[in-house]
């Protein structure tokens, strides 16, 4: 059976997932991790991507990305990070062949009202994981950074995120009230296939609206909207 292509959209933010070939672990130490970020920062910038959340585990990585205007850099982006990677753990290990799957998953996603669930789904993975008991306790993702502890960030912060408050704390006191409720067992569910088989990350409208661009059916995981925070604006 032929893959389904890839649904790409401009200016919109994309949920993606890639992992190690035949799940191995692709970071084994900090410098790892610092190698990978260091690229999807540069390569961000020379593309004109932007980078809505992230998070590194041992054997995947999970990541939001909006190619701006031209989506093809989506795919530009996914490959100079993957095969630097490949590259350099290739070399430092001695080895040869493929360090990823072959192909990474995506899906794209309405907003405004699902990103802030997606990212909230990328940043608790390693609670979820059981690795830590909260999210700032993981070096390895965004949350750090959208909390504006990291030294260093890569992080763009999207408009919805930015209308959560006026000034930053107050943005941050918001989030941070959204990532300590309970996650619907259905907004997790609809997160989880959307990427796993490709399709939309958003409600009936999204999938219509998508569905006349493409001129073919599209689908779009689980029956309502992620719940809004109290006081949301409507950011792009």
């Amino acid at each position: 059976m032929p893959r389904q292509s890839r649904i790409v959209l401009p200016d919109y933010p994309h949920h993606i997932i890639q992992r190690g070939h035949n799940r191995d672990v692709i970071f084994t130490g900090d410098e790892d991790y610092l190698y990978y970020l260091d690229n999807l920062g540069q390569w961000k910038t020379k593309l004109g991507c932007k980078v809505y959340a992230y998070c590194m585990m041992s054997n995947h990585v999970h990541l939001i990305i909006d190619p701006g205007e031209k989506p093809e850099n989506l795919g530009l982006l996914m490959k100079r990070i993957a095969g630097r990677q490949t590259r350099y753990i290739n070399r430092l290990e001695g080895r040869t062949g493929s360090l990823w799957e072959g192909r990474y998953k995506s899906s794209p996603i309405q907003a405004d009202e699902y990103l802030l669930a997606c990212c909230r789904y990328i940043e608790l993975n390693p609670v979820r994981a059981g690795l830590v008991d909260l999210p700032g306790q993981y070096r390895w993702s965004s949350y750090s950074e959208r909390m504006g502890a990291a030294r260093q960030s890569i992080l763009d912060l999207d408009p919805f995120y930015l209308s959560l408050g006026d000034a930053a704390l107050e943005r941050v006191e918001k989030y941070e009230q959204l990532l300590h409720e309970t996650v619907p067992e259905q907004e997790l569910r609809q997160v989880r296939e959307a990427i796993q088989r490709g399709q939309l990350t958003g409600g009936s409208s999204f999938a219509r609206e998508v569905s006349e661009k493409f001129g073919r059916r599209l689908e779009f995981r689980g029956p309502g909207r992620p719940r809004k925070l109290r006081g949301e604006g409507n950011g792009k």
